[in-house]
Order: structure tokens, then sequence, then C-alpha cells
């Protein structure tokens, strides 16, 4: 021991610096190992799906003759082979683990082929012999509608009266349209790798968001204990919510699989039958009667949102639940009737996607008020600030939830002047009225985006810290590595409980085995839920070494300091790994586990009521495009945000998250365009009819600041979510080329989402 010393040694605290991702370096040197990469065990099999070429039809036969027939296939599954409950342990219980009886849309599987490599698998899939008698299949949410063909029932919520508010109303406007979905897209494609193991346990390893799911869903199609399966996920090549439920079809089958053969199986889809097979971001239809007075104040909001679905209901309620929660956006929506229906149709099951229905909630209000605006002459900020959330009785959502976090309008100030939009708007008209082919557009759009999982028993997490006797320390956690940095925060925040350097802490796969029942990494909720798991968890060893210590020098435990890989007592200074070696030689327990739900969330699942969020995170963006009036084609050419993430605790990968957002919004909303013909066919499966953006479609001018306040609830280090909120930053564009439409004498009011050069030109009359 030193002598005494009370000067405690000063290191930058590790959250709310930039620090490097925990897996870039591999990553860029080809050393980051997914699913795909991990050797394979002796006799591992692959497998290939079989998948239905009709929309809508009775399954009368399957013949896999043909394919057995080929060299290398080793055997066939379908449905027959489920050990378990044939249909998927979803929250609908509406979807089969294989087809049978009818096929409900094209891709949807009917079986599996195996096979010793993965070409004889696919070959050989493409060789069994289906018998369907094609049924006539529904394909549009208006068709579904008429024919009140819904996954689930319509949802209806309310405030005040709207007709009478319509009524009553200086200007009423009355409109429809469209938003597409999008499709995921993410550099690795779903994958899983079934081994049995002995005494019929299991392991999984799998590209999964939702590791405890999989491990349920795979337990419940082989009638096995969930114990008996253990799910692991070291990372992904991204996820985007397309892992969230849908990486449990791959394990499932794959599992039934091994289950038969008893051996491992791989089952990795390539880019088309992936297209083909999964499910999409959730189309919408919108019709809409908005009353408002001269100031563009809104009077009334008569609202139907139809989703399309698709064949099940996968998470169709929520991502549904969720674009009623959004349709205010930042706006005090005083007399609204808002109906929502979950229509199904023959097309792959719809699922989650970044913002989960936000998206689609905070277009339409966006498009609402530019709308309005143009009606009436006015700037369209003027007309979205004349309607933000504000004090008094204006700060309680639609579901009754008040706004008590509310930074709306200095955000948007803040923004409208760093950007400057008011001098860019002159110049802007200055330059259309010299320009006769080229037209430029400008809007500002602000988020509000809530926070939490809306089925609120997910608002729970559970981690293990462990610290091990050379004074490094080993996380292991619920979340799940997809890209974001989870692992990097987690890492920080715990290295901060502690006080030892960054570099002394690793996060591990995420694994069933470790963490049980953990809800899945999204909602924006990973780094709070996750996070204050694993501090809660690093405190508790930290509370065990701070008793020792305080035995040792006579004083109190909390007198004891710990702080750059050191601990400080009123008697001295010792090295970290010097107490936890004398710790462990005393017996002190060096590990802990922590657990954390989300206070103050609830509400009525039947009314949609309540507070579902525990806080509001917000931002705003100014987009600036160009149009082309000959061709329809554009280009974005700046975009400035600010954006609240509360205190960072990465600004780096914060701001990394921002502009993917941003720019992966920008696809959904102009170049991804998703086309299914007249048969249920998808026709852009592939990169080359598929176009997301790319290096050339992003701005030269994009300008990201965080907004400086830390969140006003207690949340960890008081940051913010961030994954999902910028997303909706990106409806700037959408707004911005309606203006340019608008300004070039087109009918901005007709534009659907994605705008891509085509509906530019329609709108604009070519």
């Amino acid at each position: 021991m030193n002598a005494p010393d009370h000067t405690i040694t000063t290191l930058p605290l590790a959250a709310g610096t930039s620090r490097v991702h925990e897996s870039a370096r591999a990553q860029v040197a080809g050393l980051a190992t997914y699913v795909d990469d991990m050797p394979e065990v002796r006799g591992t099999v692959h497998a290939a799906p079989v998948c239905s070429p009709v929309a809508h039809g009775r399954l009368r036969g399957v013949d896999p003759s043909p394919a057995l027939a080929l060299p290398g296939v080793r055997g066939f599954v379908d449905a027959a082979n489920v050990p378990g409950d044939p249909i998927l342990a979803a929250f609908g219980h509406d979807e089969p683990v294989f087809a049978h009886d009818t096929v409900q849309h094209v891709g949807q599987v009917i079986g599996l082929v195996l096979a010793d490599d993965v070409m004889t698998a696919r070959r050989a899939a493409r060789l069994v012999k289906l018998d369907i008698e094609p049924l006539p299949p529904v394909l549009t949410v208006h068709e579904a509608h008429a024919r009140q063909q819904y996954v689930l029932p319509p949802v209806h919520v309310a405030r005040g009266d709207a007709a009478a508010a319509l009524a009553r109303a200086p200007h009423v406007l009355e409109d429809s349209f469209e938003v597409g979905g999008q499709e995921h897209f993410y550099l690795e494609g779903q994958v899983a790798y079934v081994l049995p193991l002995e005494q019929n346990q299991w392991w999984v390893c799998s590209s999964t968001q939702h590791p405890g799911e999989v491990q349920h869903w795979v337990a419940h199609a082989l009638r096995v204990p969930n114990h008996a399966v253990t799910v692991e996920c070291r990372r992904m090549g991204g996820g985007f919510g397309g892992k969230e439920t849908q990486a449990g079809h791959l394990a499932v089958w794959a599992a039934v699989a091994a289950n038969k053969l008893g051996c491992p199986v791989k089952l990795r889809l390539d880019r088309d039958d992936d297209f083909q097979i999964t499910g999409k971001r959730h189309p919408f239809a919108y019709s809409y009667r908005v009353g408002f007075d001269g100031s563009g104040l809104l009077c009334g909001l008569q609202l139907t949102m139809l989703a399309n679905c698709g064949f099940s209901a996968d998470l169709s309620g929520p991502v549904a639940d969720r674009a009623i929660f959004h349709a205010d956006n930042a706006y005090f929506l005083q007399d609204v009737a808002i109906s929502s229906y979950r229509c199904k149709t023959n097309l792959q099951s719809h699922t989650a996607f970044r913002g989960f229905g936000g998206p689609q909630g905070v277009i339409v209000i966006e498009r609402i008020l530019g709308d309005i605006a143009r009606h009436l002459g006015l700037d369209p900020l003027d007309v979205r600030l004349r309607n933000l959330y504000g004090t008094n009785e204006r700060h309680v959502t639609h579901y009754q939830m008040p706004v008590e976090d509310n930074i709306l309008d200095p955000l948007i100030t803040t923004l409208a002047q760093t950007s400057r939009y008011r001098e860019r708007r002159q110049q802007i008209a200055a330059f259309n009225a010299e320009s006769p082919v080229i037209k430029k557009g400008l809007a500002l759009t602000p988020v509000k985006f809530g926070i939490s999982f809306t089925a609120t028993l997910f608002n729970q997490a559970g981690a293990l810290v462990h610290v091990y006797t050379d004074g490094s320390v080993m996380v292991n956690h619920g979340g799940t590595e997809m890209g974001q940095g989870l692992n990097t925060k987690v890492a920080q925040i715990v290295a901060d409980e502690l006080g030892v350097p960054f570099e002394r802490v690793v996060c591990t796969a995420a694994d069933t085995s470790k963490v049980p029942n953990a809800s899945a990494t999204a909602a924006s909720s990973g780094t709070d839920l996750n996070g204050r798991a694993a501090q809660f968890a690093a405190r508790h060893v930290r509370d065990n070494l701070a008793a020792f210590v305080a035995g040792l020098d006579g004083c109190g435990a909390g007198a004891v300091r710990f702080a750059g890989g050191e601990i400080h007592t009123p008697k001295g200074t010792r090295r970290w790994e010097d107490v936890v070696g004398a710790a462990y030689a005393n017996r002190i327990q060096l590990w802990s586990d922590g657990f954390y739900r989300t206070p103050k969330i609830h509400y009525d699942k039947t009314t949609l009521t309540g507070r579902p969020f525990y806080y509001f995170a917000y931002g705003a963006a100014c987009s600036e495009v160009a149009i082309d009036t000959l061709t329809g084609e554009y280009r974005v050419l700046a975009v400035d945000i600010l954006h609240d993430v509360g205190h960072s605790i990465n600004p780096a990968l914060d701001i990394g998250q921002i502009e993917g957002g941003f720019v992966q919004g920008m696809g959904w909303l102009t170049t991804e365009q998703l086309v299914w013909n007249a048969k249920g066919q998808l026709t852009t499966h592939a990169p080359s009819t598929y176009k997301i953006p790319t290096t050339g479609d992003v701005p030269r001018h994009l300008r990201v600041d965080l907004w400086p306040e830390a969140n006003r609830e207690d949340n960890v280090h008081g940051s913010k979510a961030v994954g999902e909120p910028p997303f909706m930053l990106a409806i700037s564009v959408y707004e911005a080329l309606r203006d340019a439409i608008d300004q070039a004498g087109g009918d901005a009011g007709s534009v659907n989402a994605p705008v891509t050069a085509e509906e530019v030109l329609r709108a604009l009359g070519g």
C-alpha cells in the first residue's frame, strides 16, 4: 500500500467520449466472425428452401423425389417433420412452420432440401415438384379493406369531436395517398446454424435481434423445454428490425431439419430468396379530412390508415399501434379520430423495420401540414410552428400522455437559424424564377419519437458482470450487436462504474444460457435497457469491493472511490488489480447480475391510452433538393440536422447512427421502390431492380449537430436513444421534393412515396 494520498487520479471518463466501435478493426480486417464464417462441424449439411411460386392456392402435393435423386442430396423436410406445434410460436399463432394445405404468398417456404453443400441444395430445391391449385390472391390493402380481410381487428382512437370540429372549420382539405414498404437489405442475410447436442439439447447460432424468441420458437417446434435450447449471437451484419422475429423462421427450419437427420444443419438464404421470403416495412395507404383556420392551426382531423400486413400478423399489431401513437408527431391534435385497419394480403408477412410504424405515422401529419401551407400560401415552417405542442392543455397527446420534456420550439428555431432557413427560402425563390428547367425545394421538419417498447413487458433487461483475478472485466447482457455500437456503449458504462480504463472491459456474445428471457434489441432501447442493467451489475461488484477496502482501512464504504484504475480511501490508494486479487483471496464475490425495468410506463391496450413511452427523443432536419423538370431526376443538395440524444455516451457512434438513419430514411422515401406484379411476385428482388442509396446519393453538405441538454428522465448517464428517431428526419427530403414540384407548377398533393424520378415526372404532368 502506498503512503496516504488524497489525490484521486483523474483520467477521462469512458462515457461521454468518442470511442472506436469494439469490432471496427476486426471488421475492416475481415476478422470479425459472422454465422457463416464459423467453422463447420464435421457432418454439417446445408439447407435450401422450396418456395411457393404462386401467391395463393391449395397445396395438393409435394414430390421431392427428383431432388433426392441428385448426388449429394441427403433429405427433404416439410410440415410432416415438425415434432412439435406445426404453427410458429408467434403472438398471433397464425403462421405455419412450413406451408401445408394452402400457400399464402409467393416465396412461402414449403420445405427444405438438405445436401452436402449449399449450391447442391439450392439446385435440388428447384427440382421439387409442387402441385398447387391457384386461388385468387388479395394483393392490395384497398381490396382487403373492402373485403374486411384483416390479420387483427381494427383499432380506433379519438379525442374530442372531430366531425363537429370539421363542420366548424374555416377551411377543410380532403385527400389520400400511399407510402411504400422497404426491404431491410442487411449486408449479412438471414442465416442460422443448428447443432444437435447430447440428451436432446440444441445449440443454435443465429443472426437475430431476439435470441430469447428464437430459443422459444425452436423449443416450441421441437417440443422440448426452453432450457434444452441455447441460442448465441455474437454480431449481425445489420438487422434494422428484419431479424427481430423473422430470424426465428430460419432457426426453426434448420432445427426441424437437424432433428430429422440427426446432424448439424446450416441455412443461409441467398439475396433473391431473402427478398421473396422475408417481410418488409409495412406499406400504408391513408385518407384524411383536416380542418384548419386561416393561420394554419389545426381544428379537426379524421384519419384512416390501412396497413398492408401481408398474410400473417407477425408484429403488425404493435407496428400499426405505433403509427397511431406517432400520427401527431410534434403537433397538438385537439379534435381527432384515427382508424387503423391491419389488412391481410397475399404477400410476405411484413415485419419490424427501423422506426416500427413511427415513420408511417409521422409522414402523414407532415404531409398534411405541408398541404395546408400551400393551400393558404404560408411558409410551411410557420404552419408547423403554429401547431407545435406547447403548455397548459396543449401538451397532452391524443393517447393521453403528457409531453413533459418538450424542447421542440427551441430546437426547431435553433436549426432554422443555423441552417439559414429563411434566407435560403428567399434565395431558392429567386433561383426558381430564373431557372426554367431546374427547380429547387426546401423543407424543415421535426421529429418527436417515443422511446420504449409499446409492449410493456419487453421493457426489462438483465446483465452479468464478471471481474477476473487479473482485473479484467467481462460483460454479458441480453442485447445484440448489429453494428450500432451497443457493446461499445455498455463497455463504456461499466468501465466508468468500476473506475477502470475502457480497454479493461469486453462484452461477449448474446447468449440465452447467460441472460434468460431477454427482450429483442429493438425500439431504440438497447442501451437504455442493457446499459442500465450492466451498470447495476457492475455497481454490485463495486459495492462488494468498496466494503472490502473499507474494512481494511477502517472507513465507511461511502468514502471509497473508484477512478483511473485505482481505488482510493482517506488512508491511501491501491491499484485496481491489487484490490481484486486481495478480494479474491478473501472470498469476496467478484461477479454479479443486474436487472432493470423501465419506470413510469403504462397504457391500456384496448383503448391505446396511457403512457407507453418513458420519454421522447427530438430532432429536426432542413433539406434542400433540386429537380430536373424534363426528366424527373433530382438530387439532395444539402441537409442540416440538429438532433437530441441527451448527454451522448459516445458522440461518434451517435452521429454515425443519425447519418445512417437519415440516409436509410431517404432511401425509403426516394429510391427504394417495392413492386409486386398482378400475380403477387416481387419483381424488385435484387440490387439490379431495388435501389438503396449509395454514396453518390449522400448530399455533399450533411451537417449533424447534437442538442446539448441531458435527458430529463433518469436514464443512463443522461443519454437518449438514437437508433430509430433519426430515420424520420428524412421526411424533410420528401417535403422538400414536394416543395420543388409545387414551385415547378406541378401537383405536390398527388405525390406518393417513394418519390422516384417517375413519380416526380408524373406529378409535373409528364
